[in-house]
């Protein structure tokens, strides 16, 4: 099965690839998307990422499962320890990608009312200032 199979093999209700939806999912969750970026730079053990993320191990241990899950990550382990890295390198194109898009859209993103994670302004507040 190729890249293009996978994309239209199941839409979900709105007509958008299942596949697609779980995989973007699962990046969109912050948590999640910043131990893919600290695993992007090398592997890590749990008390890497607690300590990257600021999370209780609990928590990370159930992103990291998650993530596994997907196919996203994997690990090895060594003595008592496990070192989770990306198990696809083009995680890593997708990252870059994302990184470009953002960077072309400036603040776009980030100032969408839906998904954005700062607040607009409004035309009141332009013409007060």
């Amino acid at each position: 099965m190729d890249s293009s199979e996978v994309l239209t093999s199941t839409a979900s209700s709105c007509g958008a690839p299942s596949a697609a939806v779980a995989l973007f999912r699962s990046l969109g969750e912050p948590t999640r998307l910043a131990i893919l970026m600290r695993l992007a730079e090398g592997e890590a053990r749990v008390t890497d990422l607690v300590k990257t993320v600021g999370l209780a191990q609990s928590t990370v241990s159930a992103h990291l499962s998650c993530l596994r899950e997907c196919g996203l990550i994997d690990s090895r382990a060594q003595g008592r320890a496990s070192f989770y890295f990306l198990a696809r390198p083009e995680l890593l194109d997708l990252l870059h990608a994302a990184e470009g898009l953002l960077a072309a859209t400036g603040e776009a993103v980030d100032l969408c009312p839906t998904y954005g994670t700062r607040p607009t302004t409004t035309s009141t507040e332009t013409t007060e200032r």
